[in-house]
C-alpha cells in the first residue's frame, strides 16, 4: 500500500465515481429498508451498530493494522470528523430515527437532505463554486425531495423528533464527505478506519448498556450481516469513497438525492407504504436534478 498523500484535487476519470454513485445509493436504499424492518426484531441500534461495523472492521483488518488507528500523515480533527460522519455518531442517530419513521420519510429527511448539506458546506467553508447547470440540479432536487416531504407530512404518525434527527445525520455525512476529500486516505483506508473505530465504540456502548444479540434468531442476524455489514457497511463505504475521489464531494454527495426515490418505491413494495402521483413526480424531479448536480452534463 502506498504512502498517505494528502489532495483534494478529482481524479480526471469520472466514470468510476459514477458507478461508485450509483452503487452506493442503492445500497442505502436497502439499508434504509433493512433498518426500518430491524425496529421489529429485538434488535437494537447497539447491536446493529455492531454488526454494521464489525464484519468491515474484520474484513479490513490488514488495511487498519498497517495504517495504524492514527495515522500519522492524517490531522487528528479530519480522523475524527470522518469517524463521527460516517462512523458510529451518525449510525446511532439514523439508525434511532428510522426504527420510528416510515420508509419514504426517513430516505427524504436523510437522502435528500445529504447533497444540499454537503454543497452549503462546500460553497460557505471551502469556496466551491458550483456551475449554474449543477446549481439548477440542486434546485430540481429540493423540489423533488419537498414533493416527497410535502406528501410525507400528511401522514400523523411521523414523530417531531425525525425531523432533527435525519437532518443532523446528513449534516454529520457532509462533514465526512469533506474531511475525507481532504484526508489523503483512500476509499479503502478511510473504510477500514471508520470500521474499526466505529467497531470499538459500539463494543464500549454494549459493554455498559448491554446487548440482545444472543437473543435474536440467526437469519435476522444474518440478514443484517449482509445489509448491514457486507452491502452497507463495507461496499457502499467504498463506493462512496471512490465517488468522492473521482468526482469532488459535492458531486459525489448528491447521488444521495436518488435514496428518497428507491426508498420510497421499497417502502411501497416490501413495507406496503403508498406510491401515488407525488412519488413518480418526485422521482422524475430527483433524477434529472441528479445528473444535473453531478456535472454529467457540465463541460469541463
Amino acid at each position: 500500500m502506498s504512502a498517505l498523500t494528502f489532495s483534494t484535487e478529482k481524479s480526471s476519470s469520472p466514470a468510476a465515481g459514477y458507478v461508485g454513485g450509483a452503487v452506493t445509493v442503492l445500497i442505502w436504499a436497502t439499508w434504509i429498508l433493512a433498518t426500518r424492518h430491524s425496529a421489529a426484531t429485538k434488535l437494537g441500534t447497539i447491536d446493529i451498530g455492531l454488526i454494521r461495523y464489525g464484519i468491515p472492521a474484520i474484513a479490513l483488518a490488514p488495511v487498519w493494522l498497517k495504517t495504524g488507528l492514527l495515522p500519522k500523515q492524517v490531522p487528528l480533527k479530519i480522523l475524527a470528523l470522518m469517524v463521527t460522519g460516517a462512523g458510529a455518531v451518525f449510525f446511532q442517530l439514523t439508525t434511532h430515527a428510522i426504527h420510528s419513521t416510515p420508509a419514504a420519510s426517513a430516505g427524504i429527511l436523510l437522502g435528500g437532505s445529504m447533497p444540499l448539506a454537503t454543497a452549503l458546506i462546500g460553497v460557505v467553508l471551502f469556496k466551491e463554486r458550483p456551475d449554474i447547470t449543477r446549481w439548477v440540479g440542486l434546485g430540481a432536487i429540493v423540489v423533488g425531495v419537498t414533493i416527497l416531504l410535502l406528501r410525507s407530512l400528511s401522514d400523523a404518525s411521523l414523530p417531531g423528533t425525525s425531523f432533527i434527527l435525519l437532518p443532523a445525520g446528513a449534516v454529520l455525512w457532509a462533514c465526512y464527505t469533506h474531511a475525507f476529500r481532504r484526508s489523503g486516505l483512500t476509499a479503502i483506508q478511510a473504510s477500514a478506519l471508520i470500521a474499526i473505530w466505529s467497531f470499538l465504540i459500539n463494543l464500549a456502548l454494549a459493554f455498559v448498556f448491554g446487548t440482545s444479540l444472543m437473543e435474536v434468531p440467526l437469519p435476522e442476524i444474518g440478514l443484517q450481516a449482509l445489509s448491514q455489514g457486507l452491502l452497507s457497511g463495507l461496499a457502499a463505504t467504498v463506493a462512496y469513497g471512490i465517488a468522492v475521489q473521482r468526482l469532488g464531494g459535492t458531486q459525489a454527495a448528491t447521488f444521495t438525492a436518488i435514496t428518497p426515490v428507491l426508498a420510497t418505491i421499497g417502502g411501497g413494495v416490501l413495507l406496503g407504504e403508498e406510491i401515488g402521483f407525488a412519488e413518480i413526480a418526485a422521482a422524475v424531479i430527483t433524477g434529472a436534478g441528479v445528473a444535473l448536480s453531478t456535472g454529467i452534463l457540465s463541460k469541463r
